[in-house]
């Protein structure tokens, strides 16, 4: 008897939620940040989902958000025009950083000095946070809204990609394009590993699999809908992505196949991301909830308490922790 994925439902949010990504692996575990059209991220424990705090500020929807990889800081992007940095251990706002457009995306250097964004108004900034008096690094050459900007190779590059249906690849000192991919439709996702120098790509129904210095394509995969995100796992063992008919798919990463799939929201997928171990992967949807699953279902982790071969009760959703 096959055993049935329960995912554990994260409610709180009031609009569909856009954005969500995982911290590192703290001493205290790891934490999961969420960026919701309701203009309030919300911070939880990574492994079980259970409510920790709202950041409070914001005065439009909420399109961006991370944590710094020891979870200490956080940072938002957003429709009022800032991207704001919290200090997330007391959810204290320690910056907000005005912008002259939406902004979309957010990403921290690995040494948390320094906040790359990017939105609406086709720039790329960097904001020196020990400096916050001088003025943002800015780098144009998009034609369209960005969409995601991302930290790559030490944070010796930068990665963006955008609504001119491209992908860019910039080095950070002299602030140049070094490469730059075209695709026929906007790309909806895109995710990077450095472990091991990959980047996940979506664009209509394809996930696509680039290495991430040279721009050269790896593998793609087809899904049976339009795919709004993919994650790949830790170890590349699988991949996870999610879209417009509402479903979780996970694929064999060697051979592209489609292993399961699993219907639990009840609208689009906007973002799923694998945790910093690879044992869940959490899913935010326009239904306004984020939803955690196994990667490997039967397993005792976090608030799945199972026995194999037959999980003890995997007749109902699991609920977890709400504000």
């Amino acid at each position: 008897m096959a055993m049935r994925q329960t995912p554990l439902t994260c409610s709180g949010h009031t609009r569909p939620v856009v954005d969500l990504a995982f911290s590192g692996i703290t001493p205290f575990g790891y934490f999961l940040i969420s960026a919701c059209k309701d203009g309030k991220p919300m911070l939880r424990q990574g492994d079980t989902g259970d409510w920790i705090g709202t950041f409070l500020g914001h005065k439009g929807a909420v399109w961006g958000a991370t944590l710094n990889m020891d979870a200490t800081k956080a940072a938002t992007a957003a429709a009022d025009f800032t991207a704001k940095v919290w200090d997330s251990v007391s959810g204290d706002e320690v910056l907000s950083l005005a912008h002259k457009h939406i902004v979309k995306s957010v990403n921290f250097t690995q040494d948390s000095n320094h906040l790359l964004t990017a939105g609406n108004d086709k720039l790329l900034r960097i904001f020196d946070l020990s400096n916050t008096d001088a003025a943002p690094q800015e780098i144009a050459g998009h034609g369209a809204a960005i969409k995601k900007a991302l930290w790559c190779n030490d944070d010796k590059q930068i990665l963006s990609a955008a609504d001119d249906k491209t992908i860019r690849l910039w080095d950070r000192t002299s602030m140049e394009e070094v490469k730059t991919l075209t695709f026929n439709t906007s790309v909806s996702s895109m995710e990077y590993m450095a472990d091991g120098e990959i980047l996940v790509i979506t664009y209509g129904k394809t996930i696509a699999f680039y290495n991430a210095l040279s721009l050269e394509l790896i593998k793609t995969a087809e899904a049976p809908a339009p795919i709004n995100s993919a994650s790949l796992h830790p170890e590349k063992d699988f991949f996870v992505a999610g879209g417009e008919d509402f479903k979780l798919y996970k694929f064999d990463y060697g051979t592209q196949e489609e292993l399961e799939s699993y219907k639990g929201h009840f609208g689009p997928v906007h973002c799923v991301r694998f945790s910093p171990d690879g044992e869940l992967y959490a899913s935010g949807s326009e239904d306004g909830t984020l939803r955690l699953w196994q990667t490997a279902v039967g397993k005792t982790y976090g608030l799945w308490k199972c026995v194999l071969p037959v999980c003890l009760d995997n007749s109902s959703e699991s609920q977890c922790g709400e504000p």
